[in-house]
């Protein structure tokens, strides 16, 4: 399957926070937040939604088309990612903006406070679908977190090629409006939220549970340590549990390393219960790792995770795809 990944990619200015907090909000002062946070680390890390997942799926050897806005400042990043796998060709290059940046603070209970410049991402509009599939046929466009003007017109793009695609509006639910939602939505193959962001997508786009599953062929919500629930119309709720007992170095990425796994078993054609166990084995992986791309995949080691967590019928479907020669 070739795979289209559209939307950020940034730099990622990790901090931690050794205290929680909960604790510096004062109920009665919110109103008029004035707070700064001493923090124990700082970590500069490659990211960006779309770097993120595309880097997931090179290395499970996928080839993902890379399609985003970046810098002039991109070029180290772009060797990085072409050494692991991602076709970059699709990536636009500002002669006027610096390549995105993610500042991101996380407290002690893995709570975050972020706050994000576009930069170039600002042009990713300009990135043409109709050309790039002209040039390498596409199967599937991700439309994951990207300006939203972009987002919307790489969605229509999508509807008016007749290719599937998935909606994962994620972060930019904050500032889309209803109708935006809805265009980005509809229609889409698979969809893609966390808990929160589940109840968030419901709100703005004033559809209920049912309605969104009218209009989308599968919902899959994250959960954390939970796990994932894959919501299809007409069909049981499936529900895939998290690998257990994992070290948490750095919530960051783990939802795209999810996306990666997922994305990668159901376009080799895997069912949808293997397919989110892979995305938690891969999801595993970053979170034991600070940083959304300092994990490495090693098939041996991440088939021997799903063969513990998920047991030996996982194991067999995916084994032939993990352990086929690069």
């Amino acid at each position: 399957m070739r795979i289209a990944v559209t939307g950020s990619i940034a730099t990622d200015h990790l901090m931690a926070f050794p205290g929680r907090f909960v604790d510096q909000l004062l109920p009665d002062q919110l109103h008029h937040i004035s707070l700064s946070f001493l923090v124990d680390t700082l970590e500069v890390r490659r990211g960006g939604v779309a770097a993120n997942i595309a880097y997931g799926l090179g290395g499970l050897r996928l080839t993902p088309l890379l399609a985003g806005a970046v810098g002039s400042d991109f070029a180290e990043y772009e060797v990085w990612l072409k050494e692991h796998g991602v076709d970059t060709g699709a990536v636009h290059v500002s002669a006027r903006h610096q390549t995105a940046r993610f500042m991101c603070m996380t407290d002690q209970d893995s709570n975050q406070i972020a706050s994000f410049y576009a930069g170039a991402m600002a042009e990713s509009a300009r990135i043409d679908l109709h050309a790039l599939h002209a040039r390498t046929p596409l199967d599937l466009i991700l439309v994951s977190p990207n300006d939203p003007g972009a987002m919307v017109r790489h969605t229509e793009q999508a509807r008016e090629l007749g290719i599937d695609f998935a909606a994962d509006p994620s972060q930019q639910l904050a500032r889309l409006t209803g109708p935006e939602v809805r265009t980005l939505v509809t229609g889409a193959r698979w969809l893609f939220t966390n808990e929160y962001e589940s109840a968030l997508l419901r709100e703005r786009a004033e559809w209920s549970h049912e309605e969104v599953l009218d209009r989308v062929g599968t919902w899959i919500t994250t959960l954390g340590a939970q796990g994932v629930r894959i919501d299809t119309k007409g069909a049981p709720t499936l529900t895939v549990p998290a690998v257990p007992d994992v070290r948490a170095e750095d919530p960051t990425g783990v939802g795209d390393a999810f996306r990666s796994g997922f994305l990668a078993a159901v376009g080799w054609g895997l069912p949808l219960e293997t397919a989110a166990q892979l995305g938690c084995a891969m999801s595993a992986l970053v979170l034991r790792a600070v940083g959304s791309q300092s994990y490495e995949v090693e098939p041996a080691r991440l088939l021997a995770t799903v063969r513990t967590v998920y047991g030996e019928q996982a194991a067999g479907l995916l084994g032939p795809k993990l352990e086929q020669p690069a």
